[in-house]
This record gives structure tokens, sequence and C-alpha cells, in this order.
């Protein structure tokens, strides 16, 4: 017996809407997941709430989105766009409309995305709502991995151990996440692995014909930032004859010229002698990607840090070979020699190797394609994530409900 179904769901996602479409500047994955997610949960009959900062003043106040599916504008702030980093200083605000709105009409459970937002909906349930909480990246990881170029609030690091601490539960993407929980004190209970998913209906296998360069393509996609790698990937090109790579995402393409990590990049490809075979095309659109992937010989994704990787399990479900580096998610995403090959991050000889052995063996090449497709639509699908995610949510509910009713 199930009292608590359907259940009454609030995501909490300070930054990043579900509005926001893959392929702007400052769009990424956890767009994607919350949007996904809520559609999903919404899909399966339960009332979903998202709340987002409101960054401009055209936006309404709530949005219908999808079935049982609404976005809320918080007014939080300035009602423009501002740096990820420079939300903090408005967390109370957005915690204290949340605990407003939610003193007389409160959801059954919250479902936080990205350290801030833990801190507002903690904030905003005052003890009184149990909270679910993903972090999407750790602090501590990507100060490592980092050092002196991580611009996160230095806040950060004992915030999220707080809200590992005082939320209910905590879904980690990854197993590599939960140890890192681990050495930050919260307890090894409090966790449940629930990886991202992909819409298998936009990113699948296509065997219609379609346009194929006349020289091995290489594809990095994903937002323009060092940590995501693609400076090794430039470097492997030396080794890597004849073959060419395509850059997408980051700023729209008339914004190219201004965008200081394309301009380092661009940099590195002329030192390193490749750069008539690197192209940047800027952002695309969300619909674009699955054809760009398919245009590719291989997905090469090799960040030096990477809480799970949906580019690559986006790769994967479109029949791709994919490079990844054996980082976070793609240790688990990737089974090595069978949908994928990994590498260790940081290392263009070992890129190009692979990458090597991927263009001498298009047998082998279809095999991992096959393979990482078949994976991506039995583990992954959004059906299958958001049936785990309700079993955390309806864990916490239950248990908050017995402690209030003893």
């Amino acid at each position: 017996m199930n009292p608590i179904s359907p259940l009454k769901i609030a995501l909490v996602s300070e930054h990043a809407s579900p509005l926001a479409a893959l392929g702007g500047e400052d769009a990424g994955g956890q767009n994607v997941h919350v949007a996904s997610l809520a559609i999903e949960l919404g899909r399966l009959g339960h009332s979903v709430t998202v709340y987002t900062r409101r960054d401009s003043r055209k936006l309404s106040d709530e949005v219908p989105f999808a079935t049982n599916v609404t976005v809320v504008h918080v007014p939080a702030g300035p009602p423009k766009k501002i740096p990820k980093d420079g939300i903090l200083p408005h967390v109370p605000a957005f915690g204290n409309w949340l605990r407003a709105r939610w003193r007389f009409d409160p959801p059954d459970v919250i479902h936080s995305h990205f350290w801030m937002s833990g801190l507002a909906a903690l904030r905003g349930a005052a003890g009184r709502i149990p909270v679910v909480h993903t972090y999407h990246a750790l602090g501590t990881v990507k100060r490592r991995h980092q050092g002196k170029n991580d611009t996160s609030p230095r806040e950060r690091l004992s915030a999220e151990a707080a809200i590992g601490r005082d939320a209910a539960a905590i879904i980690a993407t990854c197993a590599d996440e939960v140890d890192e929980l681990i050495r930050m004190k919260v307890p090894r209970t409090k966790s449940r692995v629930v990886p991202c998913g992909v819409d298998t209906d936009l990113f699948h296998p296509d065997k219609r014909a379609k346009l194929k360069p006349k020289r091995p393509r290489l594809l990095s996609l994903g937002r323009i930032v060092p940590r995501k790698g693609v400076d090794t990937i430039v470097e492997a090109l030396r080794f890597i004859p004849d073959a060419e790579l395509v850059v997408a995402g980051g700023p729209a393409p008339g914004g190219l010229h201004r965008d200081p990590e394309i301009t380092r990049l661009r940099w590195e490809a002329s030192q390193a002698g490749v750069a008539d075979r690197v192209r940047f095309t800027g952002q695309i659109s969300r619909e674009d990607v699955p054809a760009l992937i398919r245009s590719s010989t291989a997905v090469v994704c090799v960040p030096w840090y990477e809480p799970f990787g949906m580019v690559t399990l986006e790769a994967m479900a479109c029949g791709a070979a994919v490079v990844a580096s054996y980082v976070g998610g793609q240790k688990e995403t990737i089974v090595n020699g069978v949908t994928g090959l990994l590498v260790p991050p940081r290392r263009p000889i070992a890129v190009a190797q692979a990458v090597q052995q991927l263009l001498r063996d298009p047998v082998r090449r279809t095999a991992y394609g096959i393979a990482g497709a078949d994976r991506a639509r039995s583990r992954y699908t959004w059906p299958r994530i958001a049936t785990e995610t309700l079993a955390v949510y309806e864990g916490v509910v239950t248990r908050h409900l017995e402690r209030t009713a003893s």
C-alpha cells in the first residue's frame, strides 16, 4: 500500500532553469537533467513544481512546462542574468521566499539540485519537509582538479558538507561521488546512486543516409571550459594524421572571437600545427546534436573532472564510438573495450592511441556503437531513472510521516 502517491514534488534549481535550451552558452547538463526528470515525474502522474531564480523581467511568475509540471520564477536578486558564482548572496532571499510559499501549501518532498539550491531548499523547508539533494558537482573535487582556477565561493566546501548532513537523502550520480561524500563525513546510509538519464527518443542510432565528412571526424561537445580537456584532444590531433576535430559548444558563432577559452584553444592548435584541422562551431541547438554525433567517426570526451558525463551517454545512445577519460561517472557509463575506450585524463598520447585503434578497425567502431546504444536503452532511459528517483522520494516521505505521527 502506498498512501503517499501521487506525490507533490518541488524541484529547486536556482541557476539552471529547465526552460533554458541546451546549447546556450550558460546552459548545461543540469538544465537538461532537471527538465527531463520533471517531465518524466509529471508523466507518471505526480505534481511537479520547479523553482528557479528569475533572471529576466520578461519572465512570467509561473510557466506551464509539461503535463503536471510548472516552472516558478523566484524573485531573488536582480531580475537579470548574473554569473553562477555571484548568486550566493541572494540564496537567503530565495530560501525565505520558498519558506513563505510552503508555509500553507507545502510539497511532500523537495529535491534540490546544486549546492546553492540545497541551501535555499533547506532554508525553505525549515525542518518541516524532507529534502533530497543532488550535488551535480562537488566543490572539493572541482577544487582539487582546478586549483587556483576554481572560482567557486570559499563557503562552498563547508556548505556542501552541511547539506549532506541536513538533507534527508542524497542522490549521487556515481559511486565516486559517494566515496567523496564519505570523506566529507556524510553518512554512507544517506546516499543512493541514481545516474543521469538520456532521451532515447532524441538520441538514437539512425540508419538513414546522412552526410559523412570526407576525412575522419572527431567530435568534442559541451561547455568550453578548461576542465573539459579540449586542449588534450587538440594536442592528440598531432598524432592522428588527416583527422579533423569539431569542437561544438560555447557562445553563439558570432561571439567565438571574444571567448577567452576558445582563443586559448586556437592558440594551442596553432602551436601544435593542427589549426587547419580544428573547427569551432559555437553553440548548437539540442535538436541538432544527434545528427552531429552521428556524423562523427568518434566522440572524444576527456575532461579532468566530470561528475557524470551526459555527452558520453548521449553519444552512446546515438550509436557512436566513444573515447572517454577514466573519471567520475564515465568510469561506470563506459564498459571499457565493450561500449568504448577509457583513457587517463590529460594524456594526449593515450587519446591518440585509442582513436587510432578505432580508425584502423571499423568493425570495432561499429561493435562499440551497437553495444553503447544497447546499454543506453537498457540502463539510462528517463522512465527508469525517474522510477529510481521516486523510490528515494517515497522512502524519505514515509520516514518523515512515521516520525511526525509518533
